[in-house]
């Protein structure tokens, strides 16, 4: 079941979901949807069982800092990605790279959490503008 909703968006945003929509041969409303659909399963996604950074010994907020995505895992995103822009993604592998794309998207903010604890308790300079 679907339910049509009107957004009127900032027309930066706009262009920049027409660019990807164009980009993976899709269309916008297709691009937006997933990038919503992706979002607010990341809010209700989060283990309650991840201890947030601020709570992280030093070591480890400075190995949370350098996590990567598990090569594999990145190879398969990548094909997928590709296929994809193809236009030969088939439902089972959107719904892989859906999923791959979250854990991708869950390990940045973890990542950018980190540096930011990292920054902020002196264990690592700022990034440079």
């Amino acid at each position: 079941m679907s339910t049509q909703v009107v957004v009127t968006l900032p027309d930066d945003l706009y262009h920049r979901a027409r660019a990807l929509a164009q980009l993976t041969s899709r269309e916008v409303a297709e691009v937006l949807a997933d990038t919503i659909a992706l979002s607010l399963t990341s809010l209700s996604a989060q283990p309650a069982s991840v201890t947030p950074v601020t709570e992280l010994t030093d070591d480890a907020v400075l190995t949370q800092a350098e996590i990567q995505m598990a090569p594999g895992q990145d190879r398969q995103l990548s094909i997928l990605l590709h296929r994809q822009q193809l236009g030969e993604l088939s439902d089972m592998e959107r719904s892989e790279m859906l999923a791959l794309m979250q854990v991708y998207l869950d390990e940045l903010l973890r990542k950018a959490q980190a540096l930011h604890e990292a920054v902020h308790r002196g264990l690592r300079e700022p990034l440079e503008p």
